[in-house]
């Protein structure tokens, strides 16, 4: 079974770029609104970004001006290019459909890890 893999996180500092990917099956890549996602310690997880299947894109306000979200529907992956990143940022990242599903029996994937030095 396909699963959801997330990719592209690491440590970086403030102000610099990520590019973060997330493949998964197509079933679910191409027929829904996909989401990035994330979850600092503590906190609760919270939708940074989505982009629906006509390309339409959403953003939070914290990324609203430095992420932005794609999709490439041909290889079931969707990208979130994160630049002049903030410490705040710091999270582990996950994508999912908006709102978010089981996809092969699993909510959410492991994520990828984003630290942002100051």
């Amino acid at each position: 079974q396909v699963q959801v893999v997330e990719s592209g996180g690491g440590l970086v500092q403030a102000g610099g770029s990520l590019r973060l990917s997330c493949t998964g099956p197509g079933s679910i890549f191409s027929h829904n609104t996909m989401g990035w996602y994330r979850q600092a310690p503590g906190k609760q997880r919270e939708l940074v970004a989505s982009v629906t299947t006509g390309g339409d894109t959403n953003y939070a306000d914290s990324a609203k001006g430095r992420f932005t979200i794609s999709r490439d529907k041909d290889k079931n992956t969707v990208y979130l290019q994160m630049n002049s990143l903030k410490p705040e940022d710091t999270a582990v990242y996950y994508c999912n459909a908006v709102p978010p599903i089981f996809i092969t029996n699993v909510l959410w994937g492991q994520g990828t890890q984003v630290t942002v030095s100051s």
